[in-house]
């Protein structure tokens, strides 16, 4: 189902394809749509490709206005998801302790760390994805593990390579991407059945139907690989710095380019950047909302959370937030609406109601 107002931006002579046969390069429209109908072959080692250091969240000023909604004590945090069956919220330390914090929204009070659970990781985690209901999966160097929310118990599943994303397939498969920007294919047994090699890093990984695309962040780059195959497939330059990717619904591809201060949305089948909008304050952490067809995005620049309505062709902004210092990660409890920010500065978690956003905006 293609979203309303979904449109092409033809005329825009912004998106570089990458080939990764030669530098990053920004490219005419001419080339750019060339390469698309040719595609990419395969691709060079990854340690001799062009690179980056990759972007990071901006420094955020000391907060001048107070974080909307509701603030719980919690430690600092630098990543969050809500698990979709019970609508706990994860969070990993952003401090040197390999710690998982579980949390119900649905206990949580005033008093700091009630309704928290503390859950010690074996290894470093790299962020935090959905699992099977009631599961969450956790990318580590050799492991993927793989957290019961709740019984808040854990496994591990064996995997050769530090592995900085993961995604799970309706099958129980799992696509793992690599720090040395492998894409692997695991069976529900562990397995590796599948790898596609080439990239730089595999630093996170967006599904839709036939694809799954993979965000470097040593070349701002999007890559979009069509599932079952063993060659990387097109490749689009994204933005100055990209950080952070997501998927929604309708399947479109959700980037922010944290250093050019624009968020980014790519279709895949073919690779096609879609739409292109300024955001400013250094735009970071994604979520989105499906209750309202919205993506929510922190400006760690300003402590802020902006909303914006993809389904006009254009990006528009419907609420704006003052948040936590430090804002590095957001997520949304998919069975009420409710927005949680996250502070990897001074900790507390912020909780903006979805009726609260409504009668704002």
């Amino acid at each position: 189902m293609r979203p309303r107002g979904w449109v092409r931006l033809a005329a825009f002579a912004g998106p570089s394809v990458v080939t990764h046969r030669s530098p990053l390069r920004r490219v005419p429209i001419a080339v750019a749509a060339l390469a698309l109908l040719a595609g990419c072959g395969n691709s060079p080692d990854s340690d001799k490709l062009p690179t980056r250091d990759p972007a990071t969240a901006a420094i955020s000023p000391s907060a001048s206005t107070p974080p909307a909604g509701n603030v719980t004590g919690l430690a600092p945090v630098r990543a969050m998801l809500a698990e979709q069956s019970t609508g706990q919220i994860a969070a990993l330390d952003a401090g040197a302790t390999n710690t998982l914090y579980l949390i119900d929204p649905a206990t949580r009070t005033d008093v700091p760390n009630s309704g928290v659970r503390t859950l010690p990781l074996p290894a470093h985690g790299a962020g935090l994805a959905q699992g099977k209901p009631g599961e969450l999966l956790i990318p580590a160097p050799d492991r993927i593990l793989r957290v019961d929310v709740t019984a808040a118990t854990l496994s591990e599943v064996p995997f050769d390579g530090d592995a900085r994303s993961v995604q799970r397939r309706d099958d129980d498969t799992l696509l793992v991407g690599t720090a040395d920007g492998k894409v692997r294919t695991l069976s529900a047994e562990g397995k590796i059945t599948r790898t596609v090699t080439g990239l730089a890093s595999a630093d996170a990984l967006a599904l839709t139907p036939d694809h799954v695309s993979v965000l470097d962040r040593r070349q701002t780059s999007v890559t979009e690989i069509e599932l079952g195959k063993n060659d990387l497939g097109l490749a689009l330059r994204a933005g100055d710095g990209a950080t952070n990717m997501i998927s929604d619904h309708f399947g479109r591809i959700i980037v922010t380019d944290s250093t050019g201060d624009e968020l980014l949305v790519f279709s895949a089948g073919p690779l096609v950047l879609r739409q292109r909008f300024p955001v400013n304050s250094s735009p970071y952490a994604l979520a989105y909302d499906q209750r309202s067809d919205t993506v929510w995005v922190t400006c760690t620049q300003s402590n802020e959370v902006v909303g914006f309505d993809l389904s006009t062709g254009i990006p528009t902004e419907v609420g704006r937030y003052p948040t936590v210092r430090q804002p590095n990660s957001v997520t949304i409890d998919q069975r009420t609406g409710d927005m949680f920010v996250g502070s990897a500065a001074d900790g507390g978690l912020q909780r903006i109601r979805a009726d609260d956003r409504k009668r704002g905006h």
